[in-house]
């Protein structure tokens, strides 16, 4: 009965931690490009700061073999792409507004 317990508190201190206390790998572009790496279910960094109304170029290398990170889609810039295993591609982003603009698998398990 105490091992049940202790499995749980440690199971609801994870969960707790994961969903409102992990803060994910911060990133500035600095020198107009920057390359994500994706793997083990993650985007890293998954969260990028761009100068508002600057053109980018983000590079994506893909090392997860899941075929669900073969996709990038970005809704708010109506851009969809496919990532290749092991080689960087790059995705050119427009001169944005300020904002935040999300970035995803086509399933949204992989998530920036």
């Amino acid at each position: 009965m105490l091992l049940v317990n202790i499995a749980g508190i440690v199971l609801i201190t994870l969960i707790v931690w994961w969903f409102w206390l992990y803060k994910p790998r911060e990133a500035d572009v600095k020198e107009k490009e920057l390359v994500i790496i994706v793997e083990n279910g993650t985007y890293s960094p998954s969260r990028i700061k761009v100068p508002a109304g600057t053109p980018v170029e983000l590079k994506f290398l893909r090392k997860d073999q899941s075929p669900c990170s073969e996709i990038l889609q970005i809704p708010e810039l109506e851009i969809s792409d496919t990532l290749p295993l092991n080689k960087q591609k790059s995705i050119q982003l427009p001169e944005m507004q300020p904002g935040e603009y999300a970035f995803h698998c086509q399933m949204q398990m992989y998530r920036g």
